[in-house]
């Protein structure tokens, strides 16, 4: 059965047998705290921690419930949380992982938050963090230590899109008892099988592509079947939970992820090669194109690509002649964020642990939306007639 028609058909909450209510496509929406048990029994069950069943209204009441089963059923995993945001879900990931005295790579290309937590918060329990480059492979055995615990990636970083050999460092990590991490929000378990390629835990932000309208925050951590206990164990005694109408919006949105992904990445393959052709151009930076440096592992290990991508001009332009470009824009919204079906742009240098390829540069970030290319492309032209 095909993917689509898979999340269209999926259906992971239970209505009772015999009980006067409707039976629904989409699952009811609970408001509560407190969760009344059926008998004395049952109680004595959840105090003892025997109770399948929903205990409080932090227990991941039915709504979350039937999102992450669908989400671990999409990527193939052993166990799948919600987490109300995407940074929530990195964080609590690399907590749930390490320990003190833990050493832990990161690719330094990841999301800047995930990069400042590792810097700022994991160093006070003791955990070192070392950046690796950010289109690592098995080279990155040099940076191994006898206390490495967890590597950590994305791939494609969301705004240098660099790419990192999936495989090598997965096999690279097996040897070793290391704990792999994915950041797979650009691709979607649509377009890359992190878990098939050797990855423990897949970390989506839903906020992106998944929920698809920029109105909601979430994330997941969906792990394999060694981790899994331990995710499950850790989101348990830290009582986290999703709120359940953002979890019923989140499962929305991913029924029609299929056909909105397949629209952002027409549309901004059609905008990516037209800005190939212009003089104005250095680079435009998209996994997908021919000329991006890591061209091969996209081919290789992904199905498809998503709607963002950066470039970067011949010129480096001051900042007041970037600001007329960027401001006279009527179809792309200036903010952060990606995945929804409004187009926005950024435009920033970006600063790394080490000298890359981009270092002083100003690169420019596209999140292609829902809108026609052919209107898109006309406004961005308006734009660069300012810097003519």
């Amino acid at each position: 059965m095909k993917q689509t028609t898979r999340l269209i058909n999926f259906d992971s909450f239970h209505q009772d047998e015999g009980v006067d209510q409707p039976k629904t496509i989409n699952p009811p929406i609970y408001r509560c705290s407190t969760v009344l048990f059926n008998n004395f029994e049952d109680l004595s069950l959840a105090s003892s921690g025997k109770y399948d069943g929903i205990t409080y209204g932090t227990d991941r009441l039915p709504a979350q419930r039937a999102f992450e089963e669908a989400i671990r059923e999409l990527e193939g995993g052993a166990l799948t949380r919600a987490f109300p945001s995407g940074i929530s879900a990195i964080t609590n990931i690399l907590l749930a992982l390490t320990r003190s005295g833990d050493h832990i790579l990161v690719c330094d290309n990841a999301y800047s938050p995930t990069a400042k937590f590792c810097k700022e918060i994991l160093t006070k329990y003791n955990i070192e963090t070392t950046f690796i480059p950010p289109a690592s492979g098995k080279e990155i055995e040099t940076y191994l230590q006898n206390n490495t615990k967890l590597i950590f990636l994305e791939s494609p970083g969301s705004n240098t899109f660099e790419i990192q050999d999936i495989p090598a460092i997965t096999a690279l990590a097996k040897e070793r008892d290391i704990v792999t991490v994915l950041d797979n929000t650009w691709a979607t378990p649509l377009y890359l099988d992190a878990l098939a390629l050797g990855i423990d835990v897949s970390i989506q932000s839903v906020t992106k592509y998944i929920s698809g309208h920029s109105d909601i925050l979430m994330g997941t951590a969906t792990a394999n079947v060694k981790y899994a206990e331990v995710l499950k164990r850790f989101y348990r005694v830290l009582e986290i939970y999703t709120p359940e109408e953002d979890c019923y919006t989140a499962l929305r949105g991913l029924r029609t992820l299929p056909l909105r992904l397949r629209q952002h990445e027409q549309s901004a393959l059609e905008i990516a090669h037209w800005l190939e052709t212009l003089p104005i151009i250095d680079q435009v930076i998209h996994p997908a194109l021919p000329s991006h440096p890591e061209h091969h592992l996209w081919k290789r290990d992904f199905t498809g690509s998503s709607g963002i991508f950066s470039f970067v001009f011949k010129k480096e332009y001051e900042q007041e002649k970037l600001a007329a470009f960027i401001n006279v824009l009527q179809l792309f919204g200036i903010g952060y964020s990606w995945g929804g079906f409004k187009s926005l742009i950024t435009a920033a240098r970006y600063n790394r642990s080490r000298e890359f390829k981009y270092t002083g540069r100003t690169v420019v970030r596209l999140n292609i939306g829902l809108e026609e290319p052919a209107d898109l492309i006309k406004d961005i032209e308006s734009g660069f007639e300012l810097l003519i």
